[in-house]
């Protein structure tokens, strides 16, 4: 539990879904870069007219022992949940790359971090969080994310 010393997990390598699952039932997402960095959808939303569930976020690579991580969370490698096969390296760097550092909308539901890193790896926007076993509807966030 909690971040390994120097920011590594086990086998970890480039294009890898960081999952950070969390003890009151929800996982933050992040797509592994290497040398301990991570690149992900930020946790801290900036609310759209008060409410957290929409806003904008900003897509930024952090270390990954810089994530404030809560007591009780489980850091793993979950490259298995979504049953997809994963995207050629070069077009997973084209995808997270293409997004860095960028201002996008969020919506809870819709645009959050496990729909980004679903992204970047399969080239598909998911979330089992909240479309369990399937592949989200939304062809606004496939069509901006996918323009990048």
């Amino acid at each position: 539990d909690g971040i390994p010393q120097g920011g590594r997990l086990p086998s970890d390598k480039f294009g890898d879904l960081i999952e950070f699952s969390y003890p009151i039932g929800f996982s933050h997402w992040g797509v592994y870069e290497g040398d301990g960095f991570r690149v992900h959808v930020l946790q801290r939303v900036f609310p759209s007219s008060g409410n957290i569930l929409l806003g904008h976020t900003k897509v930024q690579r952090e270390h990954i022992t810089q994530v404030p991580v809560p007591k009780g969370a489980h850091i793993k490698i979950s490259n298995n949940c979504h049953h997809s096969p994963a995207s050629t390296a070069t077009d997973m760097r084209r995808r997270m790359y293409g997004l860095l550092d960028e201002v996008l909308e969020y919506n809870l539901l819709m645009h959050n971090c496990e729909h980004f890193a679903t992204f970047v790896r399969y080239g598909v926007a998911m979330c089992n969080q909240v479309s369990p076993g399937g592949v989200n509807p939304c062809a606004k966030f496939q069509a901006r994310w996918c323009s990048n």
